[in-house]
């Protein structure tokens, strides 16, 4: 099977392990095309760079291609704009509940199948919808002794650390809102708590980071299915975070791990985890979200997508 992926960021790591997992597991040949101009969060693409896409993808999809996966909202009307190929239509998140909401819920509606990462995004897109939350990589995320990983880092011993997955600086994650929490949480514990932040790791170091902390603290204000939970679920690390996305269900059958709908509660939470003092069973709950499960079920929509619109697969050499 030959796939046009069209994406904003090529270099996103979920997007990556996506591609591969649909490269190795089912042979799926895979093309990318991302959206000119560089992608900063600080230094958002132009409507200009979008207009420049539309003729990009036109001509690209006169190649040997069975469909066109559209990854991220802004992506679809490019999708939709070729007469040619039935398209799919992943929704990451910030795509459908931030300001390019409107896109997306239109352009949903004209695709021929649209992923989501959530039982609660589901409800939101307010259409049929196949929910598949990115997958994870259980190679390399898994559990390591905490005190080498602590060495590791040289990070004291006679703390409790707390873990804060991302740039203070992204305003959706609420960095404030941790800070608050974890000044109020030190009020109540014996030893000092250190709050940590990561930005720009590499991606392997991030599971040292996870296995040397003692919690992941999550106060996001929206999210789709986040990765860093996921990941933390497969390194055993507990999780005291917001009520957003697929959270719920991901820590329901976790513990110690907690969803919080205020301040109180994560502070309470949070001291609560920090006290017991002990990993998760998190890893069970990450076995069933793997890459490789992940790949099996969007393999199934592009299947189902070809056979309803009377496609055979073109064979990869």
């Amino acid at each position: 099977m030959h796939v046009l992926n069209l994406t904003t960021n090529a270099d996103a790591r979920f997007y990556r392990l996506q591609v591969r997992a649909l490269e190795e597991s089912h042979g799926v040949t895979c093309t990318t095309l991302s959206v000119p101009g560089k992608h900063h969060a600080g230094s958002p693409r132009t409507a200009a760079d979008y207009l420049r896409f539309f003729p990009q993808v036109i001509r690209q999809s006169l190649g040997e291609y069975d469909l066109i996966h559209a990854n991220y909202g802004l992506t679809a009307p490019m999708a939709l704009s070729q007469p040619r190929l039935p398209v799919v239509l992943s929704l990451w998140g910030s795509d459908l509940e931030g300001s390019y909401r409107a896109v997306s819920k239109t352009s949903a509606r004209f695709c021929d199948a649209v992923i989501v990462m959530s039982e609660e995004m589901k409800e939101s897109l307010g259409q049929e919808c196949s929910v598949i939350p990115h997958g994870v990589d259980l190679e390399r995320f898994s559990p390591t002794p905490q005190a080498e990983a602590q060495a590791e880092l040289g990070w004291d011993d006679d703390k409790y650390h707390v873990l804060f997955p991302y740039s203070p600086e992204r305003t959706v994650k609420d960095y404030p809102r941790a800070e608050r929490v974890v000044e109020a949480a030190r009020d109540q514990m014996s030893k000092p708590i250190e709050l940590h932040t990561i930005s720009g790791l590499p991606h392997p170091r991030v599971a040292v980071y996870m296995n040397a902390s003692d919690s992941l603290l999550l106060t996001s204000k929206r999210e789709g299915s986040p990765n860093v939970v996921k990941e933390s679920l497969a390194c055993n690390l507990p999780v005291v975070a917001t009520r957003v996305g697929d959270v719920p269900e991901r820590l329901a059958e976790v513990d110690p791990s907690f969803v919080c709908d205020s301040d109180e509660e994560l502070v309470e939470n949070l001291v609560r985890v920090l006290e017991r003092n002990e990993r998760s069973n998190g890893r069970e709950e990450a076995k069933r979200i793997g890459i490789e499960q992940m790949a099996d079920h969007i393999y199934e929509v592009y299947e189902e997508v070809l056979a309803k619109n009377g496609r055979k697969v073109t064979q990869t050499a």
